[in-house]
């Protein structure tokens, strides 16, 4: 297959998927523990550090080297725009539910969220109910939560492109586990679009189709990050950093944090660094 279909058929099972299959268990089951999410994510999260650390990062300097004596300042830079990038999309985000549930909008509560009913934001849903607002606000709060997650998308889907573009193998290589990674990362995404969508009035179906589409961007994404590393060293240095960076935050901005305050123990630490180790032998063997 070409590679740049096969690029583009998993990264649309990655972004849609995901966040279709998110939608799916936000339509038709309650969440799981708060303690299996936690160390689940703490996995996910040592794995993606891994990646960054002993792969993405390690190619962006490698490529900057050919065209410039400055290969670690061209990568660090790519590094911060790519955080700044994915910073500033969750920070809509979280401007738009935030302030909707009172123990949420204390400054005593932690700027991320510490528990599952608020990462699938069931609890900003309960207090729409209780203020009675019109199904029409909910349905609006879907749609708008709907638009912040695909806007989200275009970065983690470059960071799939940029991946397989210094893969060696695409379908065992670092391009593939950080698909899966994302896919992943994308199931709550869906799970906080597909409830305030159904509950709004829409049927589950349209509801997850709708939620599904969320998941595209991550294609045009992953196309811009695969043509930028695959125009030159400079293409190629900026798209990894990029990639690194946004990877960067999603794990220490969200998913560490996030995993801690939902099982509040050393044991998501202890999977943070089974994650590290297993990403060390995916990547060098």
């Amino acid at each position: 297959m070409d590679p740049f279909v096969f690029i583009t058929v998993v990264t649309l099972v990655a972004g849609a998927g995901g966040t279709g299959l998110g939608g799916i268990v936000g339509a038709l089951f309650r969440s799981e523990s708060n303690r299996t999410v936690s160390l689940l994510l703490s996995f996910a999260g040592g794995i993606m550090l891994s990646i960054v650390c002993f792969d993405l990062l390690t190619e962006s300097v490698e490529a900057a080297e050919t065209f410039t004596s400055q290969a670690v300042l061209v990568a660090a830079g790519a590094v911060i725009a790519g955080v700044a990038v994915v910073y500033g999309l969750n920070l809509v985000i979280d401007r738009r539910t935030r302030h909707e549930v009172p123990h949420v909008a204390r400054k005593s509560h932690p700027k991320t969220h510490d528990d599952l009913d608020e990462l699938i934001h069931a609890d900003h849903l309960a207090e729409h109910r209780k203020r009675d607002d019109s199904k029409m606000a909910l349905f609006v709060a879907g749609i708008v939560m709907a638009c912040a997650i695909a806007l989200h998308n275009v970065p983690e889907g470059m960071t799939i492109g940029a991946s397989f573009v210094a893969s060696d193998n695409l379908l065992l290589g670092t391009g593939m586990i950080t698909a899966v990674l994302i896919g992943l990362h994308n199931i709550p995404e869906g799970m906080a679009v597909s409830v305030p969508l159904i509950n709004g009035g829409m049927s589950r179906v349209r509801a997850v189709a709708a939620t599904a589409a969320c998941g595209l961007p991550t294609v045009l994404g992953a196309w811009l990050g695969y043509w930028l590393g695959d125009i030159g060293p400079l293409g190629l240095s900026l798209s990894l950093g990029f990639a690194s960076g946004a990877m960067l935050y999603v794990v220490f901005g969200e998913i560490i944090p996030q995993s801690v305050l939902m099982y509040r123990s050393k044991l998501p630490t202890f999977f943070v660094i089974v994650g590290i180790l297993l990403g060390l032998l995916i990547i060098y063997y």
